[in-house]
């Protein structure tokens, strides 16, 4: 049976609506691409809170700030790469430092961009927005997600950056299941190996998860959606029934979800971690799928980290955490 596919930008669109017509404090403001982040669909029906800033990611920046100092709620899009890196000074300065509350809801990110290129691929977003103090970071699993996480984010107080890709990913998360900021959810139990995944990432953990049952491996797959703040319980409790873990994001591994999982447990335990990511690397031109295999994001790559853990957790004569 083929698995159902939707964009995590058009569930988006249509919870901005949603929100949109039921707090008159909701205002939505993108840089041109209003199409392309569907915000569009906020700026037909509420066409006097919607704000096109243009090719000016930076002013749009600080519109949002300004809007936000007046009590306003401010959703503001545009691509992850002009987001994150165009506005880092406008973020940290004017929004992130006063705790405003803006929501800085951006597409287009990883190497799924495909024919946009490196110019358009953010792999460093992630890396960018945890760094900043105040600023929470999610990264929906799928467009079911997308939805919820712009429903709750909302109504939290604060800055909040949430990760949205440009093409249909697989729907794994049921429409109806809970979702909180800063928890995490196990969407298959294990007791081998923990594959800890974010964004499109956790449907190729569950493809991996399948994998890997067929060599007498049971993974559990744990649905990082909030990179920061990072569910440390939830990932103790499931480091705890396999003792090893894979990290797999569409993003560097530098500075994303497999740095947050790693700090964590180099300050508290002792368990075996791979990480599967880009490695230090602009992405290129070219076909999604293509682009996926050659940067090491596939659930082949994870299955190979994953057989990589286990047999460094073999080694180990012991287990620990740092309490």
């Amino acid at each position: 049976m083929p698995v159902k596919k939707a964009s995590q930008r058009s569930f988006f669109g249509k919870a901005l609506a949603e929100l949109g017509e039921a707090d008159e404090s909701i205002v939505a403001l993108d840089a041109d691409l209003g199409s392309s982040t569907k915000t569009s669909d906020f700026a037909k029906v509420f066409p006097d809170r919607f704000f096109q800033c243009g090719i000016a990611e930076q002013n749009m920046m600080g519109t949002a700030a300004g809007l936000a100092a007046a009590g306003k709620t401010v959703f503001a899009s545009t691509f992850a790469v002009f987001a994150t890196g165009r506005c880092w000074d406008q973020i940290r300065q004017s929004i992130a430092y006063p705790q405003l509350n803006v929501k800085i809801a951006a597409t287009h990110c990883g190497i799924s961009v495909g024919g946009d290129g490196a110019s358009h691929q953010a792999l460093e977003d992630v890396a960018l927005m945890r760094a900043m103090p105040n600023m929470t970071v999610i990264c929906p699993a799928d467009a079911n997600e997308a939805y919820k996480a712009t429903i709750a984010v909302a109504s939290m107080p604060g800055p909040c950056y949430i990760r949205m890709g440009r093409a249909d990913f697989p729907l794994i998360t049921d429409e109806d299941a809970p979702f909180e900021v800063g928890k995490a959810s196990i969407l298959r139990k294990g007791k081998d190996v923990t594959l800890v995944g974010s964004g499109q990432m956790v449907s190729l953990c569950l493809e991996a998860a399948e994998m890997l049952k067929e060599e007498g491996v049971a993974a559990e797959v744990l649905n990082m959606a909030t990179v920061k703040p990072l569910d440390a319980e939830a990932l103790i409790e499931s480091v705890e029934r396999t003792r090893c873990v894979v990290t797999a994001e569409e993003h560097s591994v530098i500075g994303g979800l497999g740095s947050a999982v790693a700090e964590f447990l180099g300050e508290n335990g002792n368990q075996p971690m791979v990480r599967v990511g880009v490695r230090d690397s602009f992405g290129e031109s070219g076909d999604p799928e293509e682009l996926m295999v050659k940067y090491g994001l596939t659930k082949e790559d994870i299955v190979h980290a994953a057989r990589k853990a286990i047999a460094r957790k073999q080694k180990k004569k012991g287990f620990l955490w740092r309490k």
